[in-house]
């Protein structure tokens, strides 16, 4: 019998991204003593301050710029794994983001497909952090990880699982993420073909703001006069607070004048 997990939330981060909870059956990834088994593919810092995810893979479709990795690994209160280049940007320009990136307090650096083994090696001699690698073909692996490379990042579209399963073949022990599509049934066949942890695309935050919209204005149609001095709760509220100062024996002249709208 599966054991029930006790789920604590709360009302102000009722609408937080939570990751599938079918990711829970990967294996992980112990990175820096931290166990990673869900990545969240993100750059949104709003998005990445409100989720459950385990880490963050900062990649995105331009160059890699300083100010953006420090910004999210400042915000972020989950390991974060920053991109590093490799299409655009490489040589020593992706050497000295990757060492920047560590010293910013990246848990790791990624370079994309593209890149050289030979750059990865010049990666992989200024820092300590790992190098993921990210791969779309299970093809030139060992030269890959001969480089330097630690895990594997496999991205290879609808045949991710397909891909990790012939890497896992021939690699057993290598470190393998890898996207895990949308459902719960493509991440469970990406974990079982050998994936040790997943990345999770979260839905953009403008669909996530359009459905409270939504259940916004269902609220104000239902009750036209709905407004914020109206609500009780509100009122009881600030009552409690006013009574609860009273307690603390503060002088009358040091409590706040109560609005016409509570003394109703």
């Amino acid at each position: 019998m599966k054991e029930s997990i006790p789920r604590i939330t709360g009302t102000l981060r009722a609408h937080s991204v939570e990751m599938p909870e079918v990711i829970q059956e990967a294996s992980g990834i112990i990175v820096l003593g931290r166990k990673i088994r869900s990545l969240i593919f993100s750059t949104d810092i709003a998005i990445i301050r409100n989720c459950d995810a385990d880490a963050v893979l900062a990649v995105y479709p331009f160059t890699p710029q300083q100010v953006i990795s420090e910004a999210i690994i400042n915000a972020s209160s989950i390991p974060v794994f920053v991109g590093v280049g490799g299409g655009t940007t490489k040589g020593l320009r992706s050497v000295y983001i990757a060492q920047d990136a560590e010293a910013q307090g990246a848990f790791g650096v990624v370079v994309n497909n593209p890149m050289s083994n030979t750059n990865i090696s010049l990666i992989k001699r200024v820092i300590d952090i790992p190098i993921i690698s990210t791969v779309i073909s299970a093809e030139g692996i060992q030269e890959r990880l001969d480089a330097g490379a630690t895990i594997l990042n496999v991205a290879a579209g609808k045949n991710t699982s397909d891909v990790v399963r012939e890497i896992r073949q021939k690699y057993p022990k290598v470190p393998i993420i890898a996207s895990g599509g949308k459902t719960d049934e493509s991440i469970q066949r990406t974990i079982e073909a050998g994936a040790n942890a997943i990345v999770y695309t979260p839905i953009p935050t403008s669909d996530i703001f359009s459905s409270m919209m939504d259940e916004y204005r269902a609220e104000k149609t239902r009750n036209p006069e709905l407004t914020l001095k109206t609500l009780d709760s509100k009122k009881d509220e600030l009552l409690e607070l006013i009574d609860l100062l009273h307690q603390h024996n503060l002088d009358e002249a040091d409590l706040p004048e109560l609005p016409d709208w509570v003394k109703k």
